[in-house]
């Protein structure tokens, strides 16, 4: 019996062949192509990046002010002091006196002088030769040296299987043109040269990631990103599904609720539920994301597709990711849906054991109609009856493996549920022609009538006196409001107020008025009673964490203070205002901020005073954010697209797009090829 080896550190990095680490392209570039004298080096002033070389004369380890290793340095022409902070004795022992070393670091001023602190250092030989391309620096995980990776690189770049696997898949007729109007090379030259750019190379556009290497790595992982979610469409349409057809006979449910709705549909909302009521009669599944605007009537087209789906007697299932937004949805599907007789079942990790098991038992047997609750409902306890419709809320929340989960057997057949995904953060639109061109998307954009706009306002901290000032004539009238805070309890590092510290506070400061305290600590039953009581109106002012940021609805709340507001994103304050304006008076949102204030938290504040529209807020908090957190693929551990920033490339994703209809018309064949070579495993992913 033979043992399995243990992998080696590249391979614990996932560089486990040569194609891996063909791609596991530079971050950076340095450039060891030039060396100087040690006196050119200095007279290149402060701060500037240079490479000498020299024997050392001194090395000494020094205690005042804290530990360092001094190194000097010199040549023909001048001396040179290294200074190291955190070192190790190999590197004491590597510069010994008498050695001679290659160095290259930023010159700076130091106490004796201008000196160079933590440099690369290399033992060589007087007149080692120089390297005549960029030396490349790589990701590289702890423990792991650059020179091991570039080691491993060198010799995979050689290997003759990876000519194979480099080979330009494209017909001649699709990359001619490309070729020639962008002035790209062939993928094969491409990576070669990202990995060696000559020393002449433009360093710029290397780092930018602009330069036509670049462009066409760049366009090879978009054009298979793109085939893989083209392809996943079509797959989708080949599943079966249980068909939901709007008929005469199955309506009773679906009209009923219309009827007790206490309100009428927007022209929005009954254009999105035309488009869902459209796709539910299809025989395979439904996969289409909802999205809307903070207060703008998802959850009653969410209902509308259950009462349709229940109608025919399937069950449907409504997932929010916390369980106070889950709860939310429970309190309100109940109110609607059991006077029309359905049973509306609650299930969420927080359920008692035996509670718990009873709702599985209601679930499996079919009993329970209308399921609500967390993440709790895809563990593998849960087995539904007969499940037509999963709504996933705040869809981005969950992990991409998670959506993935809700298929079921019935009878002998394979069927998928229809799954409607929704999200008040809108979709950037490059977000949406790479990740979501697997899904049909519905945007409901425009408002109840009678939903006046949020007026924000950005307040120093410093006037908090008479924030709470006006805060007391506010709830003086009869009015309710929210004050959230970013932390539960002191922090000694980020000195912030805290929910626990301002709701005590705030009490003192407010003694007309019942205040409120809720957070993620407190238990679900705390959680309810409290929030049951800020509905009622029993509680004025709601201190909050930013558990409220989603699903919380009390139209009598128009104020809102977020204490610390430069320590949230774009989205969480857009989520967060979205909790006032939902009644008749006039809805008022206070950004407070601690000074000083950097750069980007007074543009994010200034934003978000100025503008209301989510949709460019979304792309504000995509340049920043990236796309990893929007989609919730950070919780699959898989940000997918490596070599593409979504904003800087977004004129490639069309040229991506086009190409990729052709070859899945055109040449099916070279599909699977193009998959394996970029994504391997990670295709899954793509299907979510």
């Amino acid at each position: 019996m033979t043992t399995k080896r243990p992998p080696t550190a590249l391979e614990k990095m996932g560089l486990d062949s040569p194609m891996a680490l063909a791609l596991h392209l530079p971050s950076r570039y340095e450039d060891e192509t030039e060396l100087l004298s040690i006196e050119d080096a200095l007279s290149r002033g402060r701060f500037a990046s240079a490479q000498t070389q020299g024997v050392v004369i001194r090395n000494q380890v020094l205690f005042r002010p804290r530990r360092q290793l001094l190194v000097t340095i010199e040549d023909d022409t001048a001396v040179l002091q290294l200074r190291f902070l955190n070192f190790y004795p190999s590197q004491q022992k590597q510069m010994t006196v008498g050695a001679h070393v290659r160095v290259r670091g930023d010159v700076r001023e130091g106490f004796q002088g201008l000196e160079m602190v933590h440099p690369t250092v290399k033992a060589v030989i007087p007149d080692a030769p120089l390297p005549k391309s960029l030396t490349p620096v790589y990701p590289a995980t702890a423990g792991i040296s650059q020179a091991l990776i570039r080691k491993a690189v060198s010799q995979a770049l050689r290997e003759p299987s990876l000519q194979e696997s480099l080979a330009e898949f494209l017909p001649k007729s699709f990359m001619s043109d490309l070729r020639s109007s962008h002035d790209w090379p062939n993928l094969q030259a491409a990576i070669t040269y990202l990995h060696q750019p000559p020393a002449d190379a433009d360093t710029q556009s290397l780092l930018e990631r602009t330069h036509p290497a670049w462009r066409r790595v760049q366009f090879e992982e978009l054009l298979t990103q793109q085939i893989s979610l083209k392809r996943a469409h079509s797959i989708r349409r080949q599943r079966h599904a249980p068909s939901f057809p709007q008929t005469q006979a199955h309506s009773e449910i679906e009209a009923g609720l219309l009827k007790v709705l206490p309100f009428t549909l927007t022209g929005a909302q009954e254009r999105v539920w035309a488009e869902i009521g459209n796709d539910l009669a299809n025989a395979f599944p439904m996969n289409r994301l909802l999205q809307g605007d903070v207060g703008s009537g998802k959850t009653v087209v969410a209902a509308l597709a259950a009462a349709r789906v229940m109608d025919h007697g399937y069950q449907a299932a409504v997932m929010a990711p916390t369980e106070i937004l889950a709860e939310q949805h429970y309190l309100k599907m109940k109110e609607w849906f059991e006077p029309l007789g359905i049973s509306v079942a609650w299930l969420s990790g927080s359920l008692k054991a035996k509670e718990k098991r009873l709702t599985q038992e209601l679930i499996e047997n079919g009993t329970a109609q209308l399921i609500i609750g967390t993440h709790a409902l895809i563990q593998e306890t849960v087995k539904f009856a007969k499940l037509g419709l999963a709504v996933i809320d705040e869809q981005h929340r969950f992990g991409v493996r998670q959506r993935l989960e809700i298929q079921q057997r019935l009878g002998s057949e394979l069927f998928y549920c229809h799954q409607l995904m929704m999200s008040a953060t809108p979709i950037p639109r490059t977000l949406a022609m790479t990740y979501y061109a697997d899904l049909d998307v519905s945007v409901i954009d425009e408002l109840p009538p009678g939903r006046k706009p949020i007026v924000t306002k950005v307040v120093k901290a410093a006037r908090r006196d008479e924030v709470i000032d006006g805060l007391r004539d506010w709830l003086g009238k009869g009015l309710q409001a929210y004050w959230v805070c970013p932390l539960i309890e002191e922090s000694e590092v980020l000195q912030l107020q805290t929910a626990v510290e301002s709701f005590e506070q705030l009490t003192l400061a407010l003694p007309d008025f019942k205040v409120g305290l809720v957070h993620g600590r407190l238990k679900g039953e705390e959680k309810a009673a409290v929030m049951s009581a800020f509905k009622a109106n029993a509680i004025q002012l709601l201190v909050a964490t930013t558990v409220i940021e989603v699903g919380v609805d009390v139209p009598n709340a128009a104020l809102m203070v977020i204490e610390h507001a430069e320590r949230f994103g774009y989205a969480q304050i857009h989520q967060l205002r979205g909790r006032v304006g939902r009644g008749s008076a006039d809805s008022v949102c206070i950004l407070m901020y601690a000074e000083p204030l950097s750069l980007a938290a007074k543009e994010r504040l200034q934003t978000l005073r100025e503008i209301s529209d989510g949709f460019v807020i979304a792309e504000r908090d995509l340049s920043l954010r990236g796309p990893g957190e929007l989609l919730g693929a950070k919780q699959s551990g898989d940000s997918m697209l490596r070599f593409v920033d979504l904003q800087r490339d977004a004129w490639l994703i069309e040229l991506a797009q086009h190409v990729a209809e052709r070859l899945l018309a055109e040449h099916a064949d070279l599909v699977e090829r193009h998959l394996e070579r970029w994504l391997g495993s990670r295709t899954e992913f793509l299907k979510a």
